[in-house]
């Protein structure tokens, strides 16, 4: 496998995306809103003038933990147009006539897909962390961030779970033959990722390092697995002589 050949293709697929500026706000400009609102959270619900919430922990822990649900979410609808998009653009026989191989596709258009969610998803949860500290350090005479529960939930999460989401969307798009359907498979990534931020929130899962660690290589385990997967499903001669 030829990294130029994926770069190539990641470089032609972020062209097309930069061109939509629908994919700009929602890829880069949610995460970025996110950090705001949850700023503002902190400053009402749990920093109010009246005194720091005795439950500040998990509630900080909780509104971190909530950008790995935005990695699980934004990653996957841009996958997921990466293949039905260009089908509905005509210019994916093209690319699948090129000697270029399935894998080279699938990373290219993978990357294309991480590149511009993820670190957008890092400034916000950054941006989120510093006013934390800001409006929580009178009151606790310390800084919260960074620590060790966030450092696994952004740096080891963030991407696995991104990862995951691309994968399963860019098997729905190689085998479902409409945006829509391609995007109603890959917006079902979140739920586990929900489910652990619900059970979070309510008492049942401790956002501990060693939970999330345990999180996060479930998580790798079902990357390696949906690569394969995404690797066997995509079927460009099928494609090629079906898809017209």
């Amino acid at each position: 496998m030829s990294p130029e050949a994926s770069l190539t293709v990641a470089a032609k697929e972020l062209r097309v995306l930069v061109r939509r500026r629908s994919v700009l706000f929602y890829a880069v400009g949610l995460p970025l809103i996110l950090s705001v609102l949850f700023s503002l959270v902190v400053k009402t619900d749990i920093a109010p003038p009246s005194g720091i919430a005795s439950d500040y922990r998990l509630g900080l822990e909780s509104l971190t933990y909530f950008f790995v649900v935005f990695a699980a979410i934004l990653p996957a609808s841009i996958a997921a147009y990466s293949i039905v998009g260009e089908k509905v653009e005509k210019s994916l026989e093209p690319l699948l006539a090129t000697p270029v191989t399935d894998r080279e596709i699938l990373l290219g258009k993978s990357l294309a897909a991480f590149v511009l969610p993820v670190p957008a998803i890092w400034v916000g949860a950054s941006i989120f962390m510093a006013a934390a500290d800001y409006l929580t350090h009178d009151a606790l005479s310390y800084y919260y961030f960074p620590d060790w529960e966030s450092g696994v939930m952004l740096l080891i999460l963030v991407p696995l779970a991104a990862t995951m989401s691309i994968e399963l969307a860019v098997i729905a798009s190689a085998r479902v033959g409409d945006v829509r359907g391609a995007n109603q498979i890959a917006s079902l990534m979140f739920v586990p990722f929900m489910g652990v931020f619900l059970a979070g929130v309510e008492g049942a899962f401790s956002f501990s390092t060693g939970n999330l660690l345990i999180v996060s290589g479930v998580v790798l385990v079902v990357d390696v697995a949906l690569s394969f997967l995404s690797a066997a499903t995509f079927r460009r001669e099928e494609m090629l002589t079906k898809w017209r």
